[in-house]
């Protein structure tokens, strides 16, 4: 007999939320309960979801919306991210309102899961920075651009002092700049900056192409890979992370996440689908909007991402989180007094927008976060920072 389950939660509306939660318990595992001969239920019960709590929020107009627990049996799946949802959220998905909310797992199931090869830990490690959130700039723009000219923005981010920088995620076409040759360049300027900078190349081509694509790409140098994860599929950032060849950091970016969490009453829950997914699957970084920018998420939702990415228990490491979009250095304190130590602050215009270009936009954010760790304000720092001086005149502060 099946003794450990999933325990799934969802967001519903319904007629009679104890009944739907029955049907789905049912309806998403064997299928039909009480007209099968007793023989057949006694064959299919180890199989047999059941139904957990319900909690009813609200009634209006002849229905009820609140959230209602659904326990599957771990014997029902496979341990892959696409089995999980289409188990948990297959057909379910399109049976009016509902919304995937979280998802716990057993410890037995959780280990067959990858997780986070390198980690915060490994990511500080790699780096050699541990007393600090870490740095990372949008490689803005690669698209269409001479290898040259890449090559100049790129030794302009590292002369200003960033961890990582990454490519831009629309970034498939690089025929002016190929792989292999932008590799050889950018690690001659990290070379000779004299520190460790990861760069996070986009991963792109046909997905069954993707696992060697990541091993040629660090056998040309790569030392960290950016990969679009949910236009992908959650199950090659598996793969990526669990090949014992694959011995780089993955940071994964939401591209498309929108369509699964942005509706209220629909979809996935964004600390769900960015947060443990991501981290059970194996990013070490993860990559999700902020709460200060054009596409901001609300802070409770980025904050529980957070949390979510930085769980430690036994069995998988943390990844660190990443949010990002309108990030400029009036916000660092923000986002330190929001996200703590163990974030990456990530920048785009809020570094090549610097009226002294990118290497002062760099230096403006390294200012910034070394102000508010030493517990002062950006005003202090400004008085000893010119580059911070002069973008919190262009963006202002928090």
């Amino acid at each position: 007999m099946m003794s450990e389950y999933i325990t799934v939660s969802y967001l519903i509306e319904a007629k009679n939320l104890h009944k739907k939660a029955e049907s789905i318990a049912v309806g998403m595992t064997v299928g039909s309960w009480t007209d099968l001969p007793l023989a057949r239920q006694e064959l299919l019960a180890p199989y047999l979801g059941t139904t957990g709590n319900v909690t009813i929020m609200e009634e209006r107009n002849g229905l009820q919306k609140g959230i209602i627990s659904i326990r599957y049996p771990v014997g029902n799946i496979t341990p892959d991210i696409p089995a999980l949802l289409t188990t948990v959220f297959g057909k379910l998905s399109m049976d009016g309102k509902i919304k995937l909310l979280d998802i716990d797992f057993p410890p037995s199931l959780l280990k067959q899961f990858p997780g986070p090869k390198f980690g915060i830990a490994g990511v500080r490690e790699l780096l050699g920075v541990h007393d600090r959130p870490l740095l990372m700039s949008i490689f803005k723009s690669c698209l269409g651009l001479p290898l040259g000219e890449l090559e100049t923005q790129f030794a302009a981010q590292v002369e200003g002092g960033v961890d990582l920088v990454k490519d831009d995620e629309i970034f498939f076409v690089d025929d002016k700049a190929p792989l292999a040759n932008r590799l050889t360049a950018y690690n001659r300027i990290i070379e000779a900056s004299g520190r460790t900078v990861l760069y996070a190349v986009n991963l792109t081509g046909p997905v069954h192409q993707l696992v060697d694509k990541a091993k040629y790409a660090i056998e040309k140098g790569a030392n960290c890979l950016l990969l679009n994860v949910l236009p992908y599929g959650f199950d090659i950032l598996h793969r990526l992370a669990a090949d014992p060849d694959i011995n780089v950091p993955l940071m994964a970016h939401p591209a498309m996440a929108g369509a699964f969490y942005a509706s209220d009453e629909y979809g996935i829950a964004s600390p769900l689908l960015l947060g443990k997914l991501m981290r059970l699957a194996g990013a070490d970084m993860i990559l999700y909007p902020s709460p200060y920018g054009s596409v901001a998420l609300k802070q409770s939702e980025a904050l529980a991402i957070a949390e979510h990415a930085r769980i430690s228990n036994d069995v998988h490491k943390s990844s660190f989180p990443v949010p990002s979009a309108g990030i400029h250095p009036g916000l660092v304190g923000k986002l330190y007094d929001d996200f703590g130590m163990d974030v990456i602050v990530n920048a785009g215009g809020g570094i090549h927008g610097h009226p002294g270009g990118a290497a002062d936009g760099a230096r403006a954010f390294r200012a910034a976060i070394n102000t508010v760790v030493q517990g002062k304000t950006l005003a202090e720092g400004a008085k000893v920072s010119k580059p911070l001086a002069i973008a919190l005149e262009k963006w202002g502060g928090a």
